[in-house]
């Protein structure tokens, strides 16, 4: 059976994310020079604190999201293209933890467009005809930001012979001052920032995450942004240095307004959406601000911050997305106006939507809270306090678009048409509660992700590569 080979697949690549996790918290570095040839000529897969975490955090959700494959699939792909499905699934994951192990600046690029050009496809597989029209938006962005990441890399490897990343970050200092690196730098930045979906190049976001299957979104909300940001992460802080990064051009500055506006637009145009994905998916293009504020802090507790909310954000909109795939199961609509009555029709599913919705404002008890006040702090200590006070008002934005969910649900009576539903199949229910679990229980018990998000920052501070 495809599912399964799929699913243990993933839950083989979540096993072996935990053992590197743990093998580079107690003696450092791994480096695997791929066919033995020695770096810079050969390629090299490196694992730090940074990528470990990062694979942890794709594996564990791609696995809990496949869980719920088999039974979210059924309404939502038709038959004949399952497998299909699966295949693209697995080559988007593969992409993806590729990206983030590999220790090649070229090797980003190739595996980049190996998960790119599987999400055009994922995305269009949705039944919804505007899933074409979306996969085709997105397609059209990727491409123009895998291609600008491609040039940035061919400036770079021009200027310095090599495409090894520890090999670039020692080689780069002596010709930063040239234009070529200058062009180079802009380049990569803007490339990574379509990808990443930063306020104003997300228009792709939001029809992609709302027509793609609910499978696809909950997957790529969970994982794809989280990627692209460390991409952002790995240039600018272990590449390109960050006395370069942020000192020589003013990318602090334009990072903390791009990513402010982001918090403001996205959640705004949340709070007016009829559709729930959408109403999510602008929350994500939201989410993706507070993150970048807190990477523009340019400080280890800035830093440990985006990293946290990384993991958290993860998280909750795996939850949140996984919930709504319950919710079309059983409705067939993510209309808010097919939610009315549903708190009391399918009480568990909407429980987690209401849990992932606190998380997203913030409340205590949720990781959404260990987020806000890990970047609040960081803000305080660097002396910004407007930045914190705006990105609390922020989070009171949230509110209104979370509420507009919990009132049509519990606050107003089940549509005639929608009497006849029932709860969502445990299929669908335990992965959606592991992750909502996972909200509470890292809301609380915040030593592991706290310490390896803080020990990622700090290394980034001290060694770089």
């Amino acid at each position: 059976m495809v599912w399964l080979f799929s699913l243990i697949a993933s839950a083989i690549a979540f096993l072996i994310s935990v053992q590197l996790l743990q093998q580079v918290l107690t003696s450092g570095v791994i480096s695997y020079y791929l066919g033995g040839w020695q770096p810079p000529w050969g390629i090299e897969y490196r694992i730090d604190l940074l990528n470990a975490y990062l694979l942890l955090i794709i594996s564990a959700i791609s696995t809990v999201v496949l869980l719920a494959a088999q039974t979210s699939i059924e309404t939502e792909i038709p038959k004949d293209k399952q497998t299909l499905f699966y295949i693209l699934y697995l080559l988007s994951l593969t992409g993806m933890l590729g990206i983030v192990a590999t220790g090649d600046a070229f090797n980003v690029f190739v595996f980049l467009e190996i998960s790119s050009l599987s999400a055009y496809a994922l995305i269009a597989l949705g039944k919804d005809r505007r899933a074409l029209w979306a996969a085709y938006q997105y397609l059209i962005m990727g491409t123009i930001g895998a291609t600008f990441i491609l040039i940035g890399i061919g400036l770079m490897y021009q200027m310095t012979g090599t495409l090894n990343m520890s090999d670039l970050a020692a080689h780069l200092p002596e010709v930063e001052q040239t234009r070529t690196v200058f062009t180079a730098f802009a380049f990569i930045i803007v490339g990574i920032c379509l990808k990443l979906a930063l306020f104003p190049l997300h228009l792709w976001l939001p029809n992609a995450y709302a027509y793609a299957p609910s499978i696809v979104t909950a997957f790529f909300a969970a994982t794809a942004t989280k990627v692209a940001i460390y991409l952002l992460i790995r240039f600018t802080y272990s590449i390109f240095g960050l006395s370069f990064s942020f000192t020589t051009l003013p990318l602090q500055t334009l990072f903390v307004a791009l990513g402010l506006l982001g918090i403001f637009v996205a959640s705004t145009r949340a709070i007016y959406q009829q559709n729930v994905k959408h109403i999510f998916a602008y929350s994500s293009v939201a989410q993706i601000g507070y993150m970048i504020v807190g990477y523009s802090v340019s400080t280890a507790a800035g830093l440990t911050a985006t990293l946290l909310h990384l993991f958290n954000h993860a998280l909750m909109k795996g939850a949140l997305f996984l919930a709504l795939g319950a919710v079309i199961y059983r409705i067939g609509s993510v209309q808010l106006s097919q939610f009315q009555g549903l708190g009391k029709q399918m009480p568990l599913t909407m429980a987690a939507i209401a849990v992932g919705g606190l998380s997203l404002i913030g409340v205590p008890l949720t990781v959404g809270f260990i987020s806000k006040w890990y970047l609040v702090v960081a803000l305080l200590e660097k002396g910004w306090w407007p930045v914190a006070v705006l990105v609390l008002l922020g989070s009171l934005l949230a509110i209104i678009y979370v509420w507009r969910i919990i009132e049509a649900a519990y606050f107003k009576q089940p549509l005639d048409t929608n009497s006849h539903v029932k709860e969502a199949p445990l299929g669908l229910l335990i992965p959606v509660w592991i992750l909502v679990l996972a909200n509470i229980y890292f809301g609380i018990d915040t030593r592991v992700s706290v310490d390896v998000a803080q020990s990622a920052a700090q290394s980034l501070f001290g060694s770089g590569l």
